[in-house]
């Protein structure tokens, strides 16, 4: 049991439950929820299920807490079924993602399993805990198992790599990388460890491994694997340390090879180290700890040990900066103890521990050395030696030799050396240096024994496995040169990786058969490893750092500016974003982009050291420090960079790289292996690269297993996952790149038999039935599954499926198993349901049966015969009881043997089933030797194949060497030959040059004649070019003249604008003060209002009324009558406008054709420069050409006769189109002077109607100031009738009987007003109709004139308004002096009554005593007289609200005319708007006409430079065939020369003197030869001439192609133009599309508007004839994109057309040019036939000559012989020739042709930019055309819709508002007659006259503001009905007042003559208040009657106080 728990713990840290995973309840849930990845900040991703997807954004649920949230689509990632649970290998995973990785590490270590396979990757996360899985039994369980076999572990990585080694013989890697703190150290122990156990060289094997060459065998060496082993801790005492992430952090890198014999068997190992961190022991972070070696020797070092090594205690030691941290868990005492027993293990003596341990301390002591400033100068100085006494005593140096050695070293300068006083900043440093560099070599000397005591074998050719710990990936948040040497290791490392994966994967890819093509994603990481080791072009990081290290005043400063420089755009690089960032520079790894900060760069690299302490060390009296520093001193190169630099050399290659400038160890320390050659500088950045490259080189050649080791949190504690943490380590180890490159492949597979077994439920029906083979029933599978092929390989015996593929299938499968199983419970349920129910009939039925039973038992239970059958019915049965028995036992007997049979057979059955599975065993075991011999097999042939091929290859070039050898050793002879023949004809040559130059200087004294008659045909063309430069001239001043009369013509223009805008000021500040002006007749207006209301309550006279109103309608209708033709002459006006502007544009319209006329001439005039100039040019070439063939034939000078006739013609078609220009530009300048004149006429017609415009304003001032005259005269009449008011309180007893008549005028005025609102309707409706034809008049008045005509109308008007007013004024002066008398008279009465009430009073005084009698009397007329004044009161407050009433109503009635100018506003704005875009759409369609117009021309242009094109080539070949011609006449001349030559020779050979013969032959011989020569020079001079007609000729086709690119770029410059132009229509389209958007809203906001003015039914009219306009107008718009889409779509199809001629004429080019080609070579096979024929013809000759030279005899015969020999030269020079000129005809075909194929390409690719364009813009324009249909469509819509609701609206108001109307129309008749009854009423006639001068004003102002006013004109009725209600309900009760006011008045008369009677009878009375009340009555009354005056008439309240205010 003991046991068995034993086994049960480690299994659960290694294998996981299954059982969990294959949970149907986690696979329902995941397939119900849909349920998938997203990001969390705090859990890194979180589980969440999708609900609702909402375009780019899903909705999803958590699943932790419920809580919903919207997700982007693309942050969500997808998650893996349950099946793929905490799986082993996460390249299995189907959704390969950073969330699924995250997850399954996360699951797999919060289980307690720490390893986890990811592709080739193991990846290890730190646990923090001791795991028991690191057993003996652990180690047995993994040793001999495959890798698939067992889960996964650091040992089955070990394990694979050591068979892999064993079976394969290759060498191995594991290569372990990570963080700080991540476990790499451990994971390299374990592989040790396991590797120790499992090849372990067992008991027999100790001594005989020990090398010879060990000098001191030490006696108590332990085995090999137990030094290995114990290697380990002396390399981490030396080169570990305490860091805040790690208690034992390496800090340096490792490779440690451990070598096998063939046997499996460790024979030896060897450590390589990298990046020892050596600053650390000069100075720590807080927190953290040295080296642990210093803590040990403090900590354990003995009291004998310490006074020799001379330590002290851990504060006195400037170098542990942080004093002594403990770590917890260890002590270091004890570590001190192991130490030193691992290095007795290891075989170090004593004396070296010792001088090891002297070292340590002497670097701490390094560190005590103090330094001070000298007080006058910088010079460093040690005051102190102690330490440097300790310091030399320990390294075995004299003191004052190392003081001079810091303070004043050596340097050479020159030949010399000089001693430098060093400062003291510089002496610290070189200090540091000293301490680092002493550690250094220390540590590698350490490595280095390590492995002398390791490394034990001798042969070479042993097998390794090499295991690689080294830092992983750093980004800190600034980075220096160790993260970027880390960094570019872990680079090359990835590299690795991903290329070996990949191999791998594709290996497999080839073994299964499947198509593949190769990617090696190694190079995704070149761009980068190129920027950091690039040696030049661009040279990388650390080429320039290397190079900048050379320059004494370079600094970091310059190395980052250079870096900048050269690789500022490499993609791989960035430069600090802003000024302020603490970077330097940034590098995109990929791991992430990491910033790097060049601090102390150069130092780091270049390390420097004070070679004088160095030179000190390596003379140290102790052996082991002059080891150390041996090497330092041999042939040291100077480089001054630093005062305190030491040399710098190379040290060897091999030794351990460290951050540092530390040199080799010498040949005696390190073996004759790291000897290399010194005297070299070699930097720390170079040694990296080169240890690196070797690393690299070792690594490549073996087979990597990749271990990344991972920490999960930053606390050091168990069970704790950090996901952010993981996440970028997983980055930075490459674990995610490795999943990206998995993911470009086929990830996830499966074996055919298990895809059948579990997605066979998929389809059902895909497979029949019986036996079919897996691949085959796959395929089916596959077939009915309709997977995309891109999705899925099929292999041999797997297929392979791309990422996600697995899952899709998964969900697929769920979903069939829970529709079958949905199925299957519902098929149960109804068998179920069934079933009961069947039951439940058969209890219903069996229930029936008893209750029958029962029933028939109860009737038979008391009868006899029932008891007697019950009875008997029983013993009937007992005979048969036998016989069942018997048949019974019969069954029995059957059954049992049966079942013995069936035994047996089961036995058998048993026994066979045995022995298969044995021989299945077997036959497994044979299968699977066979397939490993296979796979061997297989391997061994693809090794051999491939040897095989390279074989084939290396034979095959040797071969084709061996014949390329052959065929340069047969050109070489003939070579050789041919210089022999060649060095012969030289020979040959120098003699016939003899002869030559004799002739040359004859053809010397011919050529200076020739040059004389050059010279004089150069002066004749200097003439010439005189007189043509004189031309153009002349031509020049014509065009400046032109240019100048433009420039005027633009001033003019200039000046008439101004003139313009001046007139146009002028008419503005006309209208301004008109506006004045009409605001001053206003304010005069409202005081004639107020004088009207005024002298309105002192008007007596009613009689007059009537014929004041017939004369008032008779203006009106005079007014209406000037109205209606003010509007004729409106219209007149604006006809007359209308032809004014046509008139204008017609100008414009001819000055744009005039100047596109002269534009044409300019270009025109230009073009005709052009073809002059290259005619001249072509003049020129003709006439050199024509110079140099003068004297050779007449043909030549008819040639130039006709050239000379050309060129007349051509300067007369030059000087007919200058006359042609000048005509062109006399028609302009005319039709110029007439557009000015006319111009110069509307100019002074505009200057007419200025004047005009000035009297008719003097005019008006004149008027303005009378006016003015006239109102202080009114006003001085006001206050004096002010004055005179005053005294008209007498009349108030007259008034108040009048009060009755005011009531009866009141009811008719509101009649009347009633009747003028009705007539205000009339006028209103007049009024709409004349401002919609005003509207269309502002559409069209622009003009100056139609404003001066305006300004003039209204000018008249109120002059007319002024007279009627002063006519007015008049007779209102006349009425007021009457009234003034009448109140003179009036005030003598009151005057007289007062005296008689003063009688009357004394009269009182005296009768007071007899009224004592009629007190009684007295008080009840004092009572009514109370009464009286209560009622009075009561009506001044309803007259006060009446008042108040009134003032609202005023205020609304303001209120709502604001709002109607506002409307009027809008309506104005929206009309400018619709305007400005019908003005827009008309300049667009112009634009689009010049843009076709255009594009007319461009074409016309092309065709007429193609045309010239054409024509110059033909005049070309004209010339070339006349320079042929000539040269064949030539040639004709000198055969016939030839012939007469000959004949001249027979007639001299037929001579009989044989002597003067030979004499004779000699000389024709030399003659024949001179003439030979003469020949050849003068074919020499032809060819020459060829060549510069050649010249010629490609001068002419420079000039063509010049000109052919010339229009190429003005065709491009004029498409970009036609481009810019069609951006801007497209610009201009959307901005009318923006406009129109805005039109729409103020529609809207309109609409609204006119929502609220519901009576204004005639200008919703109006709009929607406008909106019906804007439809039109849209839908022609439409119609017009869309004729101009169908112009682009056919200009599309010809664009396509011509493409397609264009390749087909490509294509034949290109065929023609191959059979041009073909012809070429033929010809120069030819060619070089003729040659080989003319050489060999030339020999012949030669021979001949010298056979002629030396022989007399057959000198006849010979002569012939030479003759035939000529005839053949002359031959072939011929045939050469012919075959030249051919050639040279071909290569002009063959130039032609190169150049149409370009030009031809070139116009293609044009075509294609030009149809890619054209097919944008219709697109645009498609996309434009479907917008503006559907906003039309909405338009529409929306129009309709709310004009239908307003019109029905509205024609329901307007039925209603006809009723009121037809009401209103009969009491108006009733009004009419009750207007006949009352003729003479004064006051009621002045009152319509205001009210209509009122109404008049308010026409006006409703002209010039409004056009809606119905909505408020019906308020204003129902108001005014309201009004008029109370007013007749108040004005029944003020008649009943009135009427009881009159019957007491009468009451009181009565009492009065009473009163009169007794005094007349001289009775006793009072009197005083009857008499003061009735005052007061009558006063009241009068109040009363002018307030109800007021009502009507706007008027006021009367008192004694104050006057009544006018309206």
């Amino acid at each position: 049991m003991a046991q068995r728990s034993g086994l049960e713990d480690p299994e659960r840290y290694l294998f996981v439950d299954r059982a969990v995973i294959y949970n149907p309840a986690t696979q329902a849930d995941w397939t119900a929820k849909k349920l998938v990845w997203i990001p969390s900040e705090r859990h890194g991703f979180e589980a969440a299920s999708i609900k609702e997807e909402k375009g780019d954004e899903v909705l999803v649920e958590l699943a932790e807490n419920g809580k919903k949230a919207l997700v982007n689509k693309d942050d969500i990632q997808k998650m893996n079924p349950p099946k793929f649970s905490k799986v082993e290998d996460m390249a299995e995973l189907t959704c390969l993602n950073e969330a699924s990785v995250l997850h399954n590490l996360k699951d797999r270590y919060y289980s307690g399993l720490i390893y986890t396979y990811s592709g080739l990757f193991c990846v290890v996360i730190n646990p923090y805990k001791n795991l028991p899985i690191y057993s003996e039994n652990i180690i047995e369980m993994y040793r001999g198992k495959k890798r698939h076999e067992m889960p996964p572990h650091i040992y089955a990585i070990s394990e694979s790599a050591y068979r892999c080694m064993l079976q394969d013989r290759e060498d191995q890697s594991i290569l372990c990388t990570g963080e700080s703190g991540a476990g790499k150290t451990e994971n390299t122990k374990k592989v040790i460890q396991y590797l120790a156990h499992v090849a372990s060289s067992h008991k027999g094997r100790k001594d005989h491994n020990i090398p010879p060459e060990s000098p001191k065998p030490v006696k108590h060496q332990g085995e090999l694997e137990r030094q290995l082993l114990q290697a380990n801790p002396i390399l981490e005492s030396f080169g570990n340390a305490k860091t805040v992430k790690n208690d034992n952090s390496s800090r340096f890198g490792k490779f440690i090879r451990i070598n096998f014999d063939v046997t499996g068997y460790i024979v030896g190992a060897n450590i390589e180290t990298y990046l020892l961190e050596k600053s650390r022991a000069v100075r720590q972070a807080k927190d953290e700890r040295t080296f642990h070696i210093f803590y040990q020797l403090l900590a354990g070092a003995g009291e004998h040990l310490k006074s020799d090594l001379l330590l002290e205690g851990f504060n006195n030691y400037r170098f542990l900066s942080n004093g002594y941290i403990p770590i917890p868990g260890q002590q270091d005492k004890d570590n001190f103890q192991e130490t030193m027993e691992a290095m007795h293990i290891m075989g170090f003596s004593h004396d070296e521990i010792l001088s090891m341990l002297k070292v340590v301390s002497s670097v701490l002591q390094f560190g005590n050395i103090s330094f001070k400033k000298e007080r006058n100068t910088d010079q460093a100085s040690m005051p102190e030696n102690t330490v440097a006494q300790k310091l030399c005593h320990l390294l075995g140096m004299n003191v004052m030799e190392f003081t001079r050695a810091i303070l004043t070293p050596r340097i050479k300068v020159g030949r010399d050396y000089v001693q430098k006083a060093q400062t003291k900043e510089q002496a610290d440093f070189a200090v540091e240096a000293l301490a680092k560099a002493t550690y250094e070599r220390l540590f590698r000397w350490l490595v280095h024994r390590i492995n002398k005591a390791l490394d034990r074998t001798k042969r070479q050719g042993a097998s390794f496995i090499g295991i690689l710990d080294i830092a992983g990936f750093e980004i800190f948040e600034l980075n220096s040169f160790e993260q970027l040497c880390i960094n570019y290791t872990n680079e090359k490392l990835q590299q690795l990786f991903n290329h070996t994966m990949f191999i791998l994967e594709q290996e497999e890819y080839q073994r299964e058969g499947i198509e593949w093509n190769f990617i090696d994603f190694g190079l995704d990481l070149q761009p980068c490893i190129d920027l950091i080791e690039r040696p030049a072009n661009p040279p990388g990081v650390l080429a320039l750092l290397d190079e900048e290290c050379w320059f004494p005043k370079a600094t970091d400063k310059t190395f980052v500016e250079k870096l900048v420089q050269e690789q500022g755009t490499h993609s791989k690089f960035q430069k600090p974003r802003q000024l302020k960032d603490k970077a330097d520079f940034c590098i995109i790894h990929y791991a992430g982009k990491v910033d790097y900060k060049a601090d102390e760069w150069l130092m780091k690299n270049m390390d420097p050291l004070n070679d004088n302490v160095a030179t000190l060390l390596h003379q140290s009296s102790d052996k082991f420090v002059a080891e150390l520093w041996k090497d330092e001193i041999q042939n040291i190169q100077r480089a001054c960079f630093y005062d305190n630099i030491t040399g710098l050399h190379d040290p060897p290659v091999d030794r351990i790289v460290g951050l540092d400038q530390v040199t080799g160890i010498t040949e005696t320390a390190f073996g004759s292996a790291y000897k290399t050659k010194k005297g070299m500088f070699r930097t720390v950045g170079q040694l990296y690269k080169e240890s690196l490259t070797k690393l690299m080189a070792t690594l490549r050649n073996t087979n990597p297993n990749f271990v990344r080791c991972i920490i999960p949190n930053h606390e050091k504690r168990a069970g704790k996952l950090d996901p952010h943490l993981v996440l970028d380590q997983l980055r930075c180890n490459g674990v995610l790149e490795g999943i990206r490159i998995c993911r470009q492949g086929f990830p996830n597979r499966i074996v055919f038999q298990e895809f059948r077994q579990r997605y066979e439920i998929l389809t059902p029906n895909a497979i029949p039935k019986g036996f079919m083979d897996g691949k085959q029933a796959c395929e089916r599978m596959i077939r009915a599954l309709e997977l995309d092929p891109n999705l899925y390989r099929i292999g041999q015996s797997k297929i392979f499926f791309r990422a996600g593929v697995l899952a899709h299938l998964e969900e697929e499968r769920d979903l069939k198993i829970t529709d079958i199983i949905i199925f299957f419970q519902a098929v149960c349920r109804g068998y179920l349901a069934r079933k009961a129910f069947a039951k439940k009939q058969q209890q219903l039925s069996a229930l029936k049966i008893l209750q029958r039973n029962c029933a028939a038992y109860l009737k038979l239970r008391h009868w006899q015969w029932w008891r007697v059958f019950t009875k008997v019915k029983p013993l009937l049965q007992v005979t048969r009881q036998e016989e069942e028995l018997q048949a019974k036992d019969e069954e029995l007997m059957k059954v049992k043997e049966k079942q013995t049979k069936v035994e047996a057979e089961l036995e058998e059955m048993e026994r066979k089933h045995q022995q298969l599975l044995e021989e299945k065993n077997i036959l497994a075991e044979q299968l699977q030797a066979e397939t490993e011999l296979f796979a061997e097999a297989e391997e061994m042939r693809a090794r051999l194949a491939a040897k095989k091929q390279e074989l084939e290859e290396i034979l095959h070039d040797l071969e084709s060497r061996v014949e390329e050898e052959e065929e340069r050793n047969q050109i070489l002879q003939n070579e050789k030959k041919k210089m022999q023949g060649h060095i012969q004809d030289l020979e040959e040559q120098l003699d016939e040059e003899e002869g030559a130059r004799q002739k040359l200087q004859l053809e010397k004294v011919t050529a200076e004649a020739k040059i004389k008659k050059m010279e004089e045909e150069i002066l004749l063309l200097e003439d010439q070019n005189s007189k043509f430069l004189k031309e153009k001239k002349l031509m020049e001043d014509r065009i400046a003249e032109c240019t100048s009369q433009l420039a005027e013509e633009e001033e003019k223009a200039k000046n008439l604008a101004k003139l313009k805008n001046k007139q146009e000021m002028m008419i503005t500040d006309l209208e301004e003060r008109l506006k004045k002006e009409e605001k001053t007749r206003q304010e005069l207006e409202k005081a004639k209002r107020k004088l009207d209301g005024e002298t309105t309550d002192l008007q007596d006279q009613i009689a007059e009324l009537q014929a004041q109103i017939e004369e008032l309608k008779i203006q009106l209708a005079k007014k209406e009558e000037e109205l209606q033709a003010a509007l004729a002459r409106g219209d007149e006006e604006a006809v007359q406008k209308n032809n004014a502007l046509k008139v204008i544009r017609e100008l414009q319209a001819q000055i744009a054709e005039l100047q596109e006329d002269l534009e044409s001439e300019k270009a025109s005039r230009n073009k005709a420069e052009k073809q002059k100039r290259d005619l001249s040019e072509e003049l020129e070439a003709l006439k050199t050409e024509l110079e140099d063939t003068l004297d050779t034939t007449a043909a030549q000078q008819e040639l130039r006769t006709k050239r000379e006739q050309e060129v007349a013609e051509l300067k007369k078609a030059i000087e007919e189109e200058t006359k042609n220009h000048e005509a062109q530009i006399q028609e302009i300048r005319q039709r110029h002077a007439t557009a000015l004149e006319e111009l110069s006429e509307q100019l002074e017609q505009a200057k007419r109607f200025k004047a005009n415009l000035e009297k008719n304003k003097q005019g008006l001032e004149s008027d303005n100031k009378e006016l003015a005259c006239e109102v202080k005269v009114l006003q001085q009449v006001k206050a004096e009738s002010e004055h005179k008011r005053k005294k008209l309180d007498a009349q108030v007893q007259e008034l108040t009987a009048k009060v009755t008549e005011g009531e009866r005028l009141r009811v008719e005025l509101a009649e009347k007003a009633n009747k003028l609102q009705n007539e205000l309707d009339n006028v209103s409706s007049l009024l709409e109709e004349a401002e919609k034809k005003g509207i269309k008049f502002a559409k069209d008045a622009a003009s100056l004139e139609s404003q001066l005509q305006d300004t003039q109308e209204l000018l008249q008007e109120e002059t007319r308004q002024k007279l009627n007013l002063s006519s007015r004024i008049r007779q209102l002066e006349e009425e007021k002096n009457n009234l003034q008398e009448q109140q003179e008279e009036e005030e003598e009465a009151r005057k007289n009554l007062e005296k008689q009430m003063l009688a009357l009073q004394s009269q009182l005084a005296d009768a007071k005593k007899k009224v004592d009698d009629d007190l009684g009397t007295i008080e009840g007329l004092e009572e009514n007289k109370k009464k009286l004044l209560k009622d009075m009161e009561s009506l001044s407050q309803r007259l006060e609200e009446k008042a108040l009433a009134y003032d609202k109503l005023e205020k609304t009635k303001n209120r709502l005319q604001q709002e109607l100018d506002d409307l009027m506003v809008d309506l104005d704005h929206q009309r400018q708007i619709v305007s400005n875009l019908e003005k827009k759409q008309k300049k667009f369609d112009q634009m689009l006409a010049e843009e076709k117009n255009i594009s007319a021309r461009y074409a016309e242009e092309r065709d007429r430079a193609e045309a010239e094109a054409r024509e110059k080539e033909t005049k070309a070949l004209s010339l070339a065939r006349a320079l042929e011609e000539a040269l064949e006449a030539k040639e004709e001349f000198e055969r016939q020369n030839k012939q007469l030559r000959a004949d001249m020779e027979d007639l001299m050979s037929s001579k009989d003197d044989v002597g003067k013969n030979v004499h004779e032959l000699e000389k024709s011989k030399r003659t024949l030869e001179q003439q030979v020569e003469e020949m050849r020079t003068q074919l020499e001079e032809l060819e020459d001439e060829l060549q510069a007609t050649e010249d010629a000729k490609l001068r002419l086709e420079v000039n063509m192609q010049a000109m052919k690119a010339q229009f190429e770029r003005d065709l491009q410059a004029r498409d970009e133009q036609n481009e810019e132009k069609k951006r801007m229509l497209v610009k201009q389209v959307r901005e009318l599309e923006a406009e129109l958007e805005d039109e729409r809203k103020q529609r809207a906001l309109a609409v609204a508007a006119k929502k609220k003015m519901e009576m204004d039914l005639k200008d919703l009219e109006g709009q929607i004839e406008a909106a019906n306009k804007a439809r039109d107008e849209a839908i022609k718009q439409l119609r017009k994109l869309q004729a101009q889409m169908k112009d682009y779509q056919r200009e599309l199809e010809e664009a396509r057309a011509s493409r397609d001629e264009i390749f087909a004429q490509s294509k034949e080019s290109e065929k023609k040019l191959k059979g041009l080609e073909a012809e070429i070579l033929q010809l120069q096979e030819e060619f070089a036939a003729s040659e080989r024929a003319r050489r060999h013809a030339e020999q012949e000759r030669d021979e001949l000559a010298d056979e002629i030279a030396n022989s007399a005899s057959g000198k006849s015969a010979l002569l012939d012989e030479k003759r035939r020999l000529e005839a053949r030269i002359a031959q072939l020079e011929e045939e050469l020739e012919e075959e030249q000129s051919n050639m040279e005809l071909l290569n002009e075909r063959f130039r032609k042709t190169t150049l149409q194929v370009d030009t031809l390409n070139s116009e293609l690719a044009g075509e294609r930019s030009a149809a890619q364009k054209s097919e944008n813009a219709r697109q645009q324009l498609e996309r434009q055309n479907k917008e503006l249909k559907a906003k039309l469509q909405e338009l529409e819509g929306s129009v309709k819709s709310k004009f239908k609701a307003t019109i029905s609206t509205l024609e329901a108001k307007i039925v209603q508002l006809e009723e009121q109307l037809e009401q209103e129309a009969k009491e108006r008749a009733a009004a009419n007659k009750l207007v006949r009854r009352t003729e003479k009423k004064l006051k009621e006639v002045f009152m319509q006259v205001e009210d209509e001068r009122r109404h008049a004003d308010q026409y006006k102002e409703q002209m010039e503001k409004a056009n809606a006013r119905m909505k408020q004109l019906k308020r204003q009725l129902e108001e005014a009905e309201e009004e008029a209600t109370r007013a007749n309900a108040s004005r029944r009760k003020l008649q009943r007042e009135l009427d009881d006011a009159t019957e007491a008045n009468e009451g009181l008369s009565r009492e009065v003559s009473t009163l009169k009677n007794r005094l007349r009878r001289g009775g006793p009375i009072t009197f005083s208040s009857s008499r003061s009340g009735r005052r007061q009555l009558h006063i009241e009354g009068a109040s009363l009657e002018l307030s109800d005056d007021d009502a009507e008439s706007k008027g006021s309240d009367v008192n004694e106080a104050q006057p009544a205010p006018a309206e």
